[in-house]
């Protein structure tokens, strides 16, 4: 038995392996996605027993993600999402394709599921919605979101040079072309394609956010659902769509399968302060009394180890930190001084040379006047 347990695992390494970075080539784009979530939709139930039975999870505690890897082995696998996106190491790709959502706008006439499964609140999204710009098709599935808590910064789960925002909105799609469901593609590479949008706090509310922020107390609780009509997805993500990142990675959740092709937009959603408090403060992940709040739901940077991040465009924001252009600055102000009391200082000594020149000219004159 242990043999076999072993070659499987060689098995399910290789397979990893093999689809772990195809960018090149003809389709020019990375092998593994990754999806932050508990995944429900199209053979829901299915996929929800194999990812959430077995294990209790959370994310912090006993049983928080510093302690996923020893329930679930590839948590701890070396090509995790999140990561922290630094920009001055991605590479610029020119032939990246172009995203292209397809029926966003138009998600039907038939009302979504809203879903608080204990560690997020999900929408079901109909297969109408696919992605254009990918090898294959890959057709959404659902969209959660992730956040932190009321008087703590942060709340994304990836980050772009060591900031996080307030929330993060992660649309999940799957291989269609390939396998029959979710569940079935959430295990194999290349199978999932999700869109990481971050959320930052704004001036104003956002009418497609509140699509969802205004249901959130009729599923406070655990397991409970609701509909809500259906509305513009396309208008949840930011209006330029032309800058993203790309990279493969995991699922944000356990069992942290390698599967994902992230696609991570430069350009940010924005909410108000009163949609991101709702969100922070409404939902709960029990479902009785006691409750706990449902709150810091986003899993910490993984490490990039080997991996390449892909960016559609050309990085154009500061060359330095915050500490190079804050020396720059000292350096530049303290450069200005010097040059100014040297020019003090030979002006100075220019003006009384000229003083000294006059002086002589009249000593000159006045003598001249005499001896005549």
């Amino acid at each position: 038995m242990l043999f076999f347990a072993l070659l499987l695992e060689v098995t399910w390494i290789l397979a990893a392996d093999e689809g772990l970075l195809y960018w090149r080539a003809e389709h020019k784009v990375c092998t593994h996605t990754s999806a932050g979530s508990s995944l429900q939709v199209t053979d829901s139930k299915t996929l929800l027993k194999a990812l959430v039975t077995g294990h209790h999870w959370t994310y912090e505690g006993p049983h928080g993600q510093d302690h996923w890897p020893a329930s679930y082995p590839e948590c701890g696998s070396d090509a995790q999402s999140p990561i922290d996106i630094q920009t001055d190491s991605v590479t610029f790709d020119p032939e990246l394709p172009a995203l292209q959502p397809h029926g966003y706008d138009q998600p039907g006439t038939e009302p979504l599921d809203l879903h608080n499964n204990g560690h997020t609140v999900q929408l079901s999204l109909p297969p109408t919605l696919y992605l254009g710009g990918l090898p294959r098709k890959y057709v959404a599935a659902q969209l959660h979101l992730h956040w932190g808590q009321k008087g703590s910064p942060g709340g994304s789960e990836h980050q772009i040079n060591n900031e996080a925002t307030a929330a993060e909105l992660h649309i999940v799609h799957y291989d269609s072309d390939s396998y029959g469901s979710l569940s079935e593609a959430a295990q194999r590479p290349q199978g999932l394609a999700v869109l990481g949008i971050l959320i930052e706090v704004g001036d104003t509310e956002n009418p497609a956010y509140e699509h969802i922020l205004s249901h959130l107390h009729e599923i406070s609780h655990k397991d409970q659902k609701t509909s809500v009509p259906p509305f513009s997805v396309r208008e949840l993500l930011p209006s330029e769509l032309e800058q993203f990142f790309r990279y493969n990675g995991s699922l944000t959740t356990p069992p942290c399968y390698q599967s994902v092709l992230w696609t991570v937009f430069n350009r940010r959603a924005q909410i108000s302060v009163g949609q991101l408090e709702r969100l922070q403060q409404t939902l709960f992940s029990t479902e009785e009394e006691p409750s706990e709040a449902l709150v810091q739901n986003y899993r910490a940077p993984q490490p990039l180890n080997q991996r390449a991040v892909f960016a559609s465009f050309i990085q154009v924001g500061p060359v330095y930190t915050t500490g190079e252009m804050l020396s720059l600055a000292v350096g530049i102000v303290l450069g200005c001084l010097c040059l100014l009391v040297a020019a003090y200082f030979i002006a100075k000594r220019i003006r009384k040379k000229r003083l000294g020149n006059g002086k002589s000219v009249v000593f000159t004159s006045v003598r001249a006047t005499t001896e005549a």
